[in-house]
């Protein structure tokens, strides 16, 4: 599916807990998503070690830096910021807008 834009059912800014993998139980806010890999990096979770050579010309220096790696958005559930459990979404529409709803309370996750 090159170039295929999918749609996540989590959004930047999003408070998440990951629900498979290494850092199963642990929650982050999503820093970045990207949606036609279907992938979200989410901050402190899926931390890799990169190696980076030293660059004088654009100030980089080089060693060991520790970044986030993309993992599945299928790995996290969003967390519903009115009663803090992890949730699936549900969508309704509100005054013409189709919004994301908490499946457990009811509540907008849309500020």
């Amino acid at each position: 599916m090159a170039n295929s834009k999918k749609s996540l059912h989590v959004k930047t800014g999003d408070r998440v807990i990951v629900t498979a993998g290494k850092d199963k139980g642990k929650q982050g806010n999503i820093k970045k998503s990207i949606p036609t890999e279907g992938k979200v990096v989410v901050e402190g979770i899926n931390m890799i070690t990169k190696a980076t050579k030293a660059n004088p010309a654009y100030g980089i220096q080089g060693g060991l830096i520790k970044k986030e790696a993309p993992l599945d958005s299928s790995n996290v559930m969003i967390v519903c910021p009115a009663c803090e459990k992890a949730t699936r979404v549900a969508h309704k529409i509100v005054d013409g807008k189709k919004v994301r709803v908490c499946k457990k309370c009811g509540e907008s996750l849309d500020v």
